[in-house]
C-alpha cells in the first residue's frame, strides 16, 4: 500500500478546507505550504498591478520562500498538491514547493480551487519544477465541495 500526502497552499482558506477534507477521505498526511511572509488581503488584490501576487505572477521565475520543509517526502508515493488558480496557473510558491524535493518516480495529482477559471496551462507550467514525476491534472473544486464529491473523484482516479 502506498503512502499518500495532501500538500496545499491556501491564501484565503478555501483550498485549505478542500485539502483537509481530501486528507480525511484518503486517510493521508496533510502538509501546508506556507510562505515565510503570509499574504495579506492587499497582497492578493489581483486588480492592483503592484500588489504582491500580481508582481509575483508577472515574473514566473519568482520563487516565494516556503517557511517549513517536510522532512519525510521520500516516504510518499502519491502526492496530491492543491492551490488556488492565479492568472490561470498555480501560484509560483507551488513551484518553490516542487523544487524543494525530489519527486522522481512519484505520482503527483494537482487539484485547485477557483471562483471561475479553469486549469489553463497549470500542469504544463509545473512540469519543469518536478522532473521525473508523473504529474496529472486533477480537478477544479469550488468552496462548497464535500467528502462525497471528493470520494467520487478518487473513485474516478482509481484511488481509494
Amino acid at each position: 500500500m502506498s503512502k499518500k500526502l495532501v500538500a496545499f497552499f491556501s491564501a484565503s482558506g478555501v483550498t485549505k478546507s478542500v485539502a483537509k477534507q481530501l486528507a480525511e477521505v484518503l486517510d493521508s498526511d496533510l502538509f501546508e505550504i506556507k510562505p515565510v511572509k503570509p499574504y495579506s488581503k492587499e497582497d492578493l488584490n489581483w486588480q492592483d498591478k503592484n500588489s504582491r501576487s500580481s508582481v509575483e505572477m508577472n515574473n514566473l521565475s519568482f520563487r516565494p520562500e516556503v517557511s517549513e520543509k517536510l522532512e519525510n517526502m521520500n516516504e510518499y508515493d502519491t502526492v496530491f498538491v492543491g492551490f488556488p488558480i492565479w492568472w490561470y496557473i498555480a501560484p509560483t510558491i507551488v513551484n518553490t514547493f516542487f523544487e524543494s524535493y525530489d519527486f522522481s518516480g512519484k505520482t503527483v495529482i494537482v487539484f485547485a480551487t477557483s471562483g471561475g477559471s479553469g486549469f489553463g496551462k497549470t500542469v504544463e507550467k509545473l512540469k519543469d519544477s518536478c522532473p521525473g514525476a508523473k504529474i496529472k491534472e486533477g480537478k477544479m473544486f469550488r468552496r462548497n465541495v464535500d467528502k462525497v464529491d471528493l470520494k467520487n473523484w478518487l473513485d474516478e482516479l482509481g484511488i481509494s
